[in-house]
């Protein structure tokens, strides 16, 4: 069993921002289960079970608000019984040029305060990463804070979608073969 997580803030505000991928990614992957799942609201979050590949699959979505994503992360994996290695998370990184994604393992939060909620949560961070790539091109001079909280604009949009799309096929990698195939592929 693995648990996808997608993380992201809640509420209407935060839809379209940065901050807000890996929720899209959840949103997006869904998309294909849509008769077969209904949303669950339960641990602090909103959650999916699929089976895949003949493996039973939860995706979710924190509702605690980024820097808490931890508290849900926790109690969806104790309830399910799910190790931590078995923990996959997606999320943007400031750090990384827009549009690029890379896929991590056991590395540690970088500043990022979801990630950081969740390793504390954990205890550790032997989970998986999925991490895209928001830096601004050209930079811009912006708090980082600021910037992942607001709006993406069209053309960032687009490369957002595209990096989406890229996601959902190492997502698919992953989870028919290995975690290191995907990382050869698309890292």
């Amino acid at each position: 069993m693995k648990l996808i997580v997608g993380l992201g803030n809640p509420g209407k505000k935060y839809e379209q921002t940065w901050h807000n991928l890996g929720f899209m990614v959840i949103d997006n992957y869904l998309k294909e289960y849509q008769d077969q799942t209904k949303v669950k609201k339960k641990f602090d979050a909103e959650f999916f079970e699929i089976n895949e590949i003949g493996e039973k699959i939860i995706l979710a979505k924190p509702q605690t608000f980024m820097n808490q994503s931890g508290v849900a992360v926790k109690q969806i994996a104790k309830f399910y019984k799910i190790a931590v290695p078995d923990i996959w998370v997606i999320h943007d990184d400031i750090d990384l040029p827009l549009g690029k994604i890379r896929i991590s393992h056991n590395a540690s939060a970088a500043g990022h305060r979801g990630v950081q909620s969740v390793i504390e949560e954990l205890g550790s961070q032997a989970f998986a990463r999925f991490r895209l790539g928001i830096q601004p091109e050209p930079p811009i001079n912006v708090n980082a804070e600021d910037y992942v909280l607001r709006p993406m604009g069209r053309i960032a949009k687009i490369k957002a979608e595209e990096m989406i799309e890229e996601v959902l096929s190492a997502l698919e990698i992953a989870l028919a073969t290995n975690l290191t195939d995907a990382m050869n592929d698309f890292n």
